[in-house]
């Protein structure tokens, strides 16, 4: 039977990137806890999709098209979410775009683009909403690494040091409002099978690889992802900061 965490039930949760994938799972749960749910995505089509899904079982969810290496619009979106549903109580800073590229090729405007999609908005989202989280003196942030980084996966640089970076930034973050009985902690997803993944990346050969290389001998799912993002939410979680949690079945 699936956990329930009353004390999430009717705090405001925001999701970046909620519209697909991981993120969507995200929501969905969120929902399911009886949060009020505002999720940030750029593809329209899949976001409107998640709400009609959602909606009519009596989910407080509201979605915002906007993209999010454009910080003033991102700030925006975060706060119509706060004028629809109240004062921010959880970020899932979820969003990111894993997009392979060839070292020889980057050039300085693409490496900076892969610092804003995967890396610059985590921060401004986490400042947007530390105002709300500093007044209600509780507030948990969950910062969405990688383990690419850390199995040493090549063939994209800049998405491997954003998600290494997290680290840093989460731990900043956790130290600087931990006296605000603010939470911040950083979760490394391993092979997750979401829709991209399935649709780019997964084979024959890798699928032998994943079965190899995780202990556990089985794929992972974005519900894997959101069932531990819950409980970090949660008050079950209340001594939990500054702390970097891996969910990639054992992967060595």
């Amino acid at each position: 039977m699936a956990a329930i965490y009353p004390d999430l039930a009717g705090k405001t949760v925001v999701v970046t990137g909620g519209g697909s994938g991981i993120g969507a799972e995200l929501v969905r749960q969120f929902a399911r806890q009886k949060c009020r749910v505002g999720f940030i995505d750029i593809a329209e089509g899949p976001s409107r999709s998640l709400v009609a899904e959602l909606e009519p079982g009596g989910a407080a969810v509201r979605y915002e098209a906007a993209d999010l290496t454009d910080i003033p619009a991102l700030k925006a979106a975060i706060g119509r979410i706060r004028d629809a549903f109240g004062p921010v109580d959880v970020l899932m800073n979820n969003a990111a775009h894993d997009e392979r590229h060839a070292t020889e090729e980057v050039t300085e405007a693409y490496w900076d683009g892969r610092i804003a999609v995967n890396l610059k908005h985590q921060f401004f989202a986490a400042q947007a909403v530390l105002p709300d989280m500093k007044a209600k003196k509780a507030g948990a942030i969950l910062n969405f690494g990688s383990v690419s980084w850390m199995i040493g996966q090549g063939g994209m640089a800049a998405y491997t040091a954003c998600k290494s970076a997290v680290i840093g930034l989460t731990r900043s973050l956790a130290r600087d409002y931990g006296p605000h009985g603010i939470r911040v902690n950083a979760l490394a997803p391993g092979w997750i099978m979401t829709e991209r993944q399935l649709a780019l990346w997964v084979t024959p050969e890798t699928e032998k690889e994943i079965y190899e290389r995780q202990c556990l001998k089985r794929k992972l799912y974005p519900i894997d992802i959101a069932r531990v993002a819950l409980f970090l939410a949660s008050d079950e979680a209340s001594g939990c900061t500054n702390q970097h949690y891996v969910v990639d079945g054992g992967w060595v």
